[in-house]
């Protein structure tokens, strides 16, 4: 197979990783516990975990999720939290138990939660009060036998959490009324669970270590299978692809994306606890002001987020005085860098952004930018380590990596298929076991993979195809715009028309202004016929612009015209 990428990799990343360098996530977790046990593991709201302790506490779930709740190994458990320290508590001692985690956002409406905890057949959650409320509508219509209840300062220093706990409850009002009979709390679950044996089960790589279920963007929420193999695999090739730039046992991680976000779970929570960092979580991202309080009391080496987060954070002007020194990677992943954000955040920091691309069925990294990049150049890098990718047409037959087609990925970290759902599984891997990612790409000239766009967003204006994501593109190069998204609006004489929805960073921008930076930008077919400001675009929790929802919205409206 013909690799034009390989050219790119620094010589210093290896073109294969072994997928089976630990038995399981266990072992790995294990490892770095031994190799770190006293260096600090997780920090939160000022409070800090050691390696050891996370062992300690881990264990203790572990033990008492085996003996108090009976579970059995590949009995399925559902974690429903923000970044705290209670997450990964949870998650490794469930994977140590030998059961399966699903992470469950916690901004669920009541359907979503009822659908995912009904789909993946999970009998226990893990959740924080702060969305009990939410499943106990739905409780009763659920496999659901056993609720662990947490607090945002439960794991607190006492006095600290008290407040917490206060404020978030009485004065924020964050905390609904609810009613959930026989729920536990987490706490007291970890101090049965000292007392009692921890069995460690046998496992092997073909175990499940994830039920991770996709936005259902294109229907249906699904669960995508992730064994212990796939989520090892696509450590190692993150390890691979990054490690030249970071330093084992010494690096300070910032983790503003929540962990239950396979590319968090994956690059901040896995990776980084391979290689023995500090990770500092952000539990409120939104919050910029305080979450750039936060970062200034840390010599943070590594960030992650989207670009909407790195965007939020360059338009804070305190942001621009913290101190960069230690900074020597920042990955941006979950949906396109945009042009001006790379350079602006280059600027600031001295740092490259580096994109990276994945998506939850591969666990998720499929390609990255090279850590010497330099330069943005608008691509996703290239693919990982011993990763294969190809270019299909409509019809499915591959074609040239120079044509644009639809990505197929095959590789360690590609998924088992889809829980409970053989048909929606073989219409994404055929029997060869390559993904179809859904995503148009095409590759330059010199090996750089480029994602053109989603193949349902792609709009269609007189027969030509227009990608929104170069609309945006250019849209957010103009100075005085803070966010934006294209979408599709139809049309009797050109079948679509492209539209552009814009949040203003400066009051004065005019429809006007935008048209004349398009047009300097722009093929005629290309510029946005139509604009609409506004004062803020829908997004999921982890800051993904939703052009669905603006899509349907718009369609809606239309319909109530006619």
């Amino acid at each position: 197979m013909d690799k034009p990428w390989l050219s790119r990799y620094p010589e210093d990343v290896p073109e294969t990783i072994d997928p089976d360098a630990y038995p399981s996530l266990v072992e790995m977790f294990e490892n770095s516990v031994r190799n770190y046990a006293d260096q600090p593991a997780f920090m939160n709201m000022g409070a800090l975990m050691t390696y050891r302790k996370l062992e300690e506490r881990s264990r203790a779930f572990a033990a008492y999720l085996q003996n108090e709740l009976k579970l059995k190994k590949g009995d399925r458990v559902a974690i429903m939290m923000p970044n705290l320290l209670q997450y990964p508590i949870a998650l490794f001692g469930v994977l140590r138990a030998g059961l399966i985690a699903v992470n469950v956002n916690p901004l669920y409406t009541p359907r979503e939660l009822q659908h995912q905890l009904s789909d993946s057949g999970a009998e226990t959650i893990v959740i924080v009060s702060n969305f009990a409320s939410t499943l106990e509508q739905i409780v009763e219509d659920t496999p659901v036998k056993n609720v662990v209840l947490t607090s945002l300062g439960q794991l607190l220093p006492t006095a600290k959490g008290t407040v917490v706990d206060f404020v978030v409850k009485y004065v924020k009002g964050m905390v609904p009324k609810y009613d959930l009979p026989g729920a536990i709390s987490f706490k007291k679950a970890l101090q049965k669970g000292r007392r009692l044996q921890y069995v460690k089960p046998f496992m092997s790589g073909e175990d499940i270590a994830f039920l991770q279920y996709t936005g259902g963007t294109t229907g249906v929420a699904k669960g995508a299978v992730l064994t212990h193999r796939n989520m090892v695999a696509n450590v190692m090739q993150a390890k691979a692809h990054y490690a030249p730039v970071l330093r084992p046992g010494k690096e300070l991680v910032v983790t503003a994306l929540p962990l239950y976000h396979v590319f968090a779970l994956t690059v901040n929570c896995l990776l980084f606890i391979e290689m023995g960092a500090r990770n500092l979580m952000i539990t409120n991202p939104r919050d910029i002001p305080g979450f750039v309080k936060e970062l200034s009391k840390y010599p943070f080496t590594a960030i992650t987020g989207v670009n909407t987060l790195f965007n939020g954070l360059l338009n804070n002007e305190d942001f621009h005085e913290l101190n960069f020194s230690n900074l020597n990677l920042t990955v941006g992943g979950g949906m396109a860098v945009q042009r001006s954000v790379a350079e602006r955040w280059k600027k600031a920091t001295g740092v490259q952004l580096i994109e990276g691309y994945g998506l939850t069925e591969c666990s998720p990294l499929v390609a990255a930018c090279p850590y010497d990049l330099g330069e943005y150049n608008g691509s996703i890098g290239v693919p990982v380590a011993s990763t294969d990718v190809r270019i299909i047409d409509d019809e499915g037959n591959p074609i040239a990596n120079t044509e644009i087609g639809e990505l197929q990925v095959r590789g360690p970290q590609v998924m088992q298929g889809y829980w409970n759902r053989q048909e929606a599984s073989k219409e994404v891997i055929n029997e060869q076991g390559w993904l179809s990612t859904g995503d148009i790409v095409k590759f330059d000239d010199e090996g750089f993979l480029h994602i053109v766009d989603r193949k349902k967003d792609m709009i269609l204006v007189s027969g030509f195809n227009v990608y929104p994501n170069e609309i945006e593109d250019v849209v957010a190069l103009h100075g005085k715009v803070l966010e934006v998204a294209a979408i599709g609006v139809p049309n009797d004489a050109s079948g679509e028309l492209v539209k552009i929805c814009v949040v203003k960073r400066d009051p004065s921008l005019t429809k006007e202004d935008l048209i004349d930076h398009c047009r300097e930008h722009l093929t005629g077919y290309k510029v946005p016929k139509l604009i609409e400001f506004f004062e803020e675009l829908p997004k999921t929790n982890v800051g993904k612009i939703l052009r669905r929802e603006i899509r349907e919205a718009e369609l809606k409206k239309l319909k109530q015209e006619a």
